[in-house]
């Protein structure tokens, strides 16, 4: 007999991001060992909880009883019929079954990890979801303008050569990296992605400014929220879907100051101001100007960023220019405390749902997805994709094909993980916490934006009670 306390090792026990057939299939074994268990104890418990169940003594002796009531038999009659039961010997009793349910780990539709067959919008609600987001994958479309990105070179032209330098010295950073090694490794990020890299921190850093409360533009006095106003024509042919109105806080100059949430990438180059919706699609529009490829991603909860895809890693990286954050997609679950439904990419070739990717604990971090059935949002993508896709030529879409294939098997491998990560820490002995394959330290709690306006976000950090904080 192997011994308990023995350290596990095996695929379950190992945090290797990729996976192999191994692993997945000892995965498999283990979680089909756990659904047969959760089903016998759900049969142990509906038993158990039909009250008047007797045992199989009382069922005799209630028949007979309730067959001498029926025709009439007195009393003394029907207690002739009842049966003397013998004590059941002690090895005849079955055990009871521990309870497990509470420590099983979140089923697979929670994690959505089972195929989804795709289904068209029926209800109200999930044709308001498909308008909502076919509108959302316009914006995106706007990156491709060849005139436009030309013009956003020209406006940051003089800080491209800081840029590219950077992005050279990083590179070559990364080579050396990869050759001291001697393993035949090759760099972690190669010089295109070198060119994001600096590209993001020259963005926060020199380029855009966060706003929380815009300044008096009479006595640059601070300004205090005083409701919002609709757009005039100026600004809503610049993008401003509303505008917010500020008052200034000096009794002498009382002046309102209007703040338009432009969303017209033009006009945000000229701005250079906002907050995360300005600084994700002037961000994203500059990176497809330096030849990157981009997604702009849309969370239902109040929050938008950017993805470009490496060459060199073959996959989707997160960045949020308004943190300066690079591949670092756990930042707002484990980093910010923030809780999630939706994290949908849009690019120039379509929609991919790329919540795994984000939310890598459903079962601390998920919220309920309940705008449209799963199967709706997968017919919404697959629209949005044939749309974006239909007049490209066969290769590239047979390459583009490949590519979600490919990430699909990523966003899976994290929802395999957590699955993982689950069975292993219900199971006796098990370490309390099992780390994850890209384990990274995370900023307690969210950098950019006022200290009041990220507590009533709720993205102050896991941690964070607001009730404890002085007024």
């Amino acid at each position: 007999m192997a011994d308990p306390n023995a350290p596990r090792t095996g695929p379950l026990f190992q945090s290797n991001g990729n996976g192999n057939e191994e692993w997945a299939r000892d995965l498999r074994k283990q979680f089909e060992q756990l659904l047969r268990t959760k089903q016998l104890n759900n049969l142990t418990e509906r038993s158990r909880s039909r009250s008047g169940s007797p045992v199989p003594g009382d069922r005799t002796s209630s028949s007979n009883h309730q067959a001498t009531s029926s025709f009439g038999s007195s009393p003394s009659t029907s207690s002739t019929h009842r049966i003397a039961r013998k004590p059941l010997p002690k090895s005849a009793v079955p055990r009871p079954i521990p309870n497990v349910n509470a420590n099983l780990p979140p089923s697979y539709s929670s994690l959505r990890t089972l195929p989804n067959a795709p289904t068209p919008p029926q209800d109200a609600n999930s044709h308001k979801f498909r308008n909502h987001l076919i509108s959302l994958a316009l914006t995106p479309t706007k990156y491709e303008n060849p005139g436009l990105l030309d013009e956003a070179l020209k406006e940051i032209e003089g800080s491209l050569d800081r840029i590219y330098s950077e992005a050279q010295e990083d590179s070559e950073v990364q080579e050396m990296l990869a050759r001291s090694m001697g393993d035949g490794s090759k760099a972690e990020w190669d010089y295109q992605d070198c060119v994001i890299r600096a590209l993001l921190r020259w963005f926060k850093g020199s380029f855009f400014t966060w706003v929380n409360n815009p300044e008096c533009s009479s006595c640059f006095s601070p300004t205090f929220a005083h409701g919002v106003a609709p757009a005039t024509p100026d600004e809503t042919a610049r993008g401003a879907a509303k505008v917010e109105i500020y008052r200034c806080s000096s009794r002498e100059c009382g002046a309102y100051e209007r703040f338009p949430r432009y969303s017209d990438v033009w006009t945000l180059l000229q701005t250079r101001r906002g907050r995360c919706g300005e600084w994700a699609n002037c961000f994203s529009m500059l990176c497809r100007a330096v030849g990157g490829r981009v997604r702009w991603v849309w969370n239902s909860e109040d929050h938008v960023w950017t993805e470009v895809y490496s060459e060199q890693q073959k996959r989707w990286i997160h960045v949020d220019a308004c943190e300066g954050a690079w591949d670092t997609p756990r930042l707002y679950t484990e980093g910010w405390g923030k809780k999630m439904a939706y994290c949908i990419a849009f690019s120039i070739d379509g929609a991919t749902d790329v919540t795994r990717r984000y939310v890598r604990n459903p079962t601390r971090y998920g919220l309920d997805r309940t705008r449209a059935p799963e199967g709706v949002l997968l017919w919404i993508t697959d629209e949005i994709r044939r749309m974006r896709r239909e007049n490209l030529s066969k290769e590239e879409r047979r390459r583009l094909i490949k590519e979600d294939e490919r990430e699909e098997k990523e966003l899976q491998a994290y929802a395999a993980h957590a699955l993982a990560v689950e069975v292993t820490n219900m199971l006796p002995g098990s370490p309390a916490s099992a780390t994850t394959p890209d384990e990274q330290k995370l900023p307690a709690g969210r950098q950019s934006g006022a200290v009041d306006w990220i507590q009533a976000r709720g993205e102050a950090g896991p941690g964070h009670d607001p009730s404890r904080e002085g007024h």
